[in-house]
């Protein structure tokens, strides 16, 4: 089997940082607005080669929310950086009046998401992003693995017209992915290949879905594992041919079970082609304070927790 190694780790905050510097280097209808939190969503050297084109909006984040769709208007493309909680949550009606429903070409770049924000708490993580977002008619979301696929989807998603919500986080972690990638917007990246299981994974747990893959193959069980950076448009293809072969998925998000990846995965197989599946995401819960290892241990998401539930769907196809 295809196996992935790593030789440093970066957060995938810092990949966004590195893709709107390239960004202002090479498209001057880039802008980027931040709600107070510069250093935590690496914008500075955007803003030190380009201080014309940032605006510093203050703890205001609805406010942000209403300029960026407004300097759309005038042709530019604005990225609005802040967590993820205050990216959806605190200002759901702003993107959907001033953003969406309009479809304007604003990206949404949003940090610190799910529970590896780690000791702030509940109050700051945010479980239920994705489902928000992927509601919205005409949003794209995208939730990266690493740091080079995070610089990838920040660059790509300028040439994308239309809104975007792209997801990513605070802690460093393993970097595997081809630094020169080029980011498909809406295509899955299978990473092995297998015929017993198909894991299907996004963001941080892709990672773990590879570290499990690797478990299950010491216990003679073939696991495909799918990266999927980009939650809608969903590859609904890839799944379907995946499925095909192994017969059972099990689905690994950092992310509430209600509305998340697992939904749209098993939305897709009700559909097309009725599957056994197991989820790996937080189950209808809140977070809470831990460092980032702690809570991801707690609440199941792991490589662990995915060897687990692949040995449980496959048998469930038997």
């Amino acid at each position: 089997m295809k196996t992935y190694t790593y030789t440093e780790k970066k957060d995938t905050r810092s990949g966004f940082g590195a893709g709107l510097t390239e960004l202002g280097r090479t498209n001057p209808n880039v802008v980027a607005l931040c709600a107070d939190l510069i250093g935590s969503l690496k914008m500075d050297k955007f803003i030190e080669e380009n201080p014309e084109r940032f605006f510093q909006i203050g703890i205001a984040e609805a406010n942000m929310m209403s300029i960026a769709a407004g300097l759309t208007i005038g042709g530019k493309i604005p990225f609005t950086g802040t967590f993820a909680n205050f990216s959806t949550g605190r200002v759901y009606d702003q993107i959907r009046q001033s953003i969406a429903y309009s479809n304007k070409n604003v990206k949404i770049c949003a940090s610190h998401a799910g529970l590896t924000l780690g000791e702030d708490g509940a109050t700051h993580q945010i479980l239920e992003d994705i489902g928000l977002m992927k509601m919205l008619p005409g949003m794209t979301v995208i939730n990266t693995c690493d740091y080079n696929q995070t610089k990838a989807a920040t660059i790509a998603i300028a040439e994308h017209e239309g809104p975007v919500y792209l997801r990513f986080g605070r802690p460093a972690v393993p970097v595997f992915t081809p630094e020169d990638q080029k980011f498909e917007i809406g295509k899955a990246i299978t990473l092995t290949e297998g015929t017993d299981v198909t894991i299907v994974a996004t963001g941080h747990l892709v990672w773990e879905a590879l570290e499990a893959s690797k478990a299950l193959h010491q216990k003679g069980i073939s696991a495909e594992v799918i990266n999927i950076h980009t939650i809608k448009p969903l590859d609904e293809q890839a799944i379907l041919n995946s499925v095909a072969k192994t017969g059972c998925v099990v689905t690994a998000e950092e992310h509430n079970i209600l509305g998340g990846l697992g939904e749209s995965v098993a939305r897709t197989l009700a559909l097309h082609k009725p599957t056994p599946q197991e989820f790996v995401a937080t189950n209808d819960t809140f977070g809470e304070s831990g460092t980032p290892a702690q809570l991801m241990e707690k609440y199941g998401l792991n490589s662990t927790s995915i060897v687990e539930k692949a040995k449980t769907v496959i048998q469930r196809k038997q």
